[in-house]
């Protein structure tokens, strides 16, 4: 294990070499930063072999004023509190260490001009379609980078927990194919460091919070992905985590205090009893646990009470979207933390960045939960949240019960249709992320028991319903993961992406017809929706699907257009009744089906194929 990795700028080194050669000052986070923010403050982190002895000063720098040297348990700490007035310039700041018993030394700090685009940088929306990738597992583009040294956890692609060898080079060297298929944006899952002696390959163990973990690239790398991704119409989302760090994270040799993680007398683990943030009669035990105990061993559970640890943990988040021009963030497991904490998070945040987006990770089948942590949501508690976004569980979780579920006496559409019934709870349900799958569970084929007109029908609702559509990569190829939940095998290698695959989903090489006509589909599906504002914006009404019917019916529609959805469950074609729909169609139906291409003229019945679904642009 690395006891301390040294993560510093080039040009910092260059400014103090002196300093960092006899290393007195080990850590210097955030690295830099930018004049111009809408925050004035800033919390710089010294880290160094009794650095807490030394006296700090702050050399004259016009509009910037050291408010406070916090010194903190322990001695290789200290916290440098400091205000910069808005019309700053840009520079270096010099940090003058004083000893008795040596000569002052001096430490550059930049301080950097922002990048004007950057603090209108727009977020992800109802426009967008989001491709999740797990990048160790999507192509390797840069085999030079598979194994380094000093990291325990070597290349095995065998190994279904090791890692494979994907990273940024590679989802560069396909951005193409991404924009091809129709999506808009990008959410990787994180590739900051991940020290870990074995499953680092996720990301979510992190190690280093200013760092691109190697074998993926560096962090120049990403910014330059973020930019060619920006360049061919894709947003990039980062994956964040706030909850926890890995056990092999560099804090973890020599904590700043006792408090900055959770820390129990012996091992305990978060219960995960996420209704206890909403139950009225839930005992303090139970809630200490939940948000105070660890997710898994590897994994130690932040203190984000810790004003020093907050302040870290929000300037990092806002460092990476300065540095690399993201267009959003998602958190992870977002209501672990303290809730106060993560409020201050995102509101920081959206001062920063008014136009940003973040969703946070709820998993809960319970619309109240979800609606919970969403911004304008009415709590009873008075909690105010400040999440623009949040992922829908309980639709993705509907959706597959409704395709699954055997017809009784009511329709098996009606939990589907019922769970979107309860979007009062939400303050904005145009701005939950749906989903079909994700990292974390089943292939949405899998689920659907790998019936190929079900998995259409579902695409075909993700399309077109409210919210945040995201795919994870490889749904649109009918991957798989037959007979294990095992996360390793989930998350399986994009086919291609490895120089000696046998099958490659980018050039069609070796895929099944059904993988190609899939692939098509979902191409021509989200092509048509990336051009369609009716769907991204419109209002929604749907029908309630009759008792023993198999056919649900919904609409989207603004002033200027109307979009009728009809997806047909049933194993033999349906002629459909036109007058129930009259409310919004008038007499009769014309308009152009979009799937097939086929006119439709005057209809007040329409012949629907089994197991099968219609999107019609009305006129």
């Amino acid at each position: 294990m690395c006891r301390f990795l040294f993560f510093i700028a080039a040009f910092l080194l260059a400014t103090s070499p002196t300093l960092f050669s006899q290393q007195l000052v080990e850590r210097m986070e955030p690295p830099n930063w930018w004049v111009g923010m809408a925050s004035e403050d800033l919390e710089i982190m010294l880290y160094g072999k009794n650095i807490g002895a030394y006296e700090v000063r702050l050399e004259k720098y016009e509009g910037v004023v050291l408010k406070e040297v916090k010194r903190v348990q322990n001695n290789n700490y200290v916290f440098l509190n400091l205000t910069l007035a808005p019309q700053t310039s840009p520079g270096n700041l010099t940090i003058t260490l004083n000893s008795k018993k040596e000569a002052p030394k001096h430490l550059s700090y930049p301080l950097l001009p922002r990048e004007g685009t950057n603090k209108n940088t727009v977020g992800f929306s109802s426009a967008d379609v989001v491709y999740l990738i797990t990048p160790d597992r999507f192509v390797n583009g840069d085999t030079s980078n598979d194994n380094v040294n000093g990291f325990e956890d070597k290349v095995n692609r065998k190994d279904k927990g090791g890692r494979h060898g994907g990273d940024i080079q590679g989802i560069i060297n396909h951005l193409d194919y991404i924009s091809d298929m129709g999506f808009t944006s990008l959410w990787i899952t994180p590739m900051l460091e991940n020290a870990m002696p074995k499953n680092s390959y996720h990301g979510y163990a992190i190690t280093d919070f200013y760092k691109v973990d190697p074998r993926f690239g560096s962090k120049d790398l990403y910014r330059s992905m973020v930019k060619k991704a920006n360049e061919k119409g894709l947003t990039v989302i980062m994956d964040m985590v706030a909850n926890h760090i890995g056990l092999n994270h560099w804090w973890m040799n020599d904590l700043p205090s006792q408090d900055w993680i959770n820390q129990w007398s012996e091992y305990t683990e978060t219960n995960h009893r996420k209704s206890i943030i909403l139950d009225p009669y839930a005992a303090e035990e139970d809630r200490k646990i939940f948000f105070d105990g660890w997710f898994v061993r590897t994994m130690p559970d932040l203190n984000q009470k810790n004003p020093e640890l907050a302040t870290y943990l929000i300037q990092n988040a806002i460092w990476w979207i300065e540095y690399s021009g993201i267009s959003g963030i998602r958190m992870d497991t977002y209501p672990y933390p303290d809730m106060e904490f993560m409020n201050d998070w995102s509101a920081a945040i959206s001062k920063e960045y008014p136009l940003f987006t973040i969703v946070g990770e709820e998993w809960s089948t319970n619309p109240n939960q979800v609606a919970y942590w969403q911004e304008g949501k009415e709590n009873y508690n008075g909690y105010k949240s400040h999440l623009k976004s949040v992922m829908d569980f309980p639709l993705q979780n509907a959706l597959v019960n409704s395709l699954n579920n055997e017809k009784s006496w009511a329709s098996s559409w009606i939990e589907l249709y019922e769970t979107l019934a309860q979007d009062y709870v939400y303050a904005n349900p145009n701005n939950l992320m749906i989903f079909s799958d994700n990292h974390d569970m089943s292939r949405m084929y899998t689920q659907l028991n790998e019936n190929y007109d079900l998995y259409k029908l579902a695409l075909v609702y993700l399309a077109t319903t409210r919210g945040i559509p995201q795919i994870y990569y490889g749904t649109e190829i009918l991957k798989t993961n037959p007979g294990s939940d095992d996360h390793g095998i989930i998350r399986s290698d994009f086919p291609g992406g490895w120089q000696k695959d046998k099958v490659n989903a980018f050039t069609g090489h070796g895929m099944s017809l059904k993988q190609k006509d899939a692939q098509e589909f979902v191409k021509k599906l989200l092509n048509w929706r990336k051009s369609t504002t009716v769907i991204h914006s419109g209002s929604l009404k749907h029908f309630a699907p009759k008792n023993k019917e198999e056919v649900y019916v919904f609409f989207r529609y603004n002033n200027q257009k109307k979009i009728m959805v009809i997806l047909n469950k049933n194993t033999e074609d349906v002629l459909l009744d036109l007058t129930t729909y009259r409310e919004i169609l008038g007499e009769s139906l014309s308009g152009r089906e979009v799937l097939n291409n086929v006119r439709i003229n005057a209809a007040s019945k329409l012949s629907v194929k089994a197991r099968n679904a219609m999107i019609i642009e009305v006129e």
